[in-house]
């Protein structure tokens, strides 16, 4: 059975540091653009970053460039989101999302284009 798996979230101060992982179970990854969306409470969920399956050409939302960073291992089958310096309003359930067609040099964070999804990792930033 295939399966999106985030792991990695947790409670953080501001200013602090999370680093979130996405893993494909029973199938690979590699050949697929891979999203980054959240979801705060009483919010629609956002894109926040993606990366490309050719490439690795990456995109992040306005809000979090500069300071999350995504990335891929193809030998773990994981994707990687790097954050640093959190914020209170990074405080969101976390979603990895594999896109629906095979990836090419560039990514979207459009939730249409992605059709496998994690059960998302909560991220509380707060003092």
């Amino acid at each position: 059975q295939e399966q999106v798996v985030e792991s990695g979230g947790g409670l953080v101060q501001p200013g602090g540091s999370l680093k979130l992982s996405c893993t494909g179970s029973g199938f690979t990854l590699d050949y697929y653009d891979i999203g980054w969306f959240r979801q705060a409470p009483g919010k629609e969920r956002e894109g926040v970053s993606c990366i490309s399956a050719a490439e690795h050409n990456t995109f992040y939302e306005t809000s979090v460039k500069g300071r999350f960073t995504i990335s891929r291992d193809h030998a773990k089958n994981t994707v990687f989101l790097q954050m640093n310096n959190l914020r209170p309003e990074d405080t969101a359930v976390y979603y990895c999302a594999v896109a629906r067609d095979v990836g090419g040099r560039y990514c979207a964070i459009v939730e249409s284009e992605y059709d496998k999804w994690g059960r998302g990792t909560q991220v509380t930033v707060s003092s």
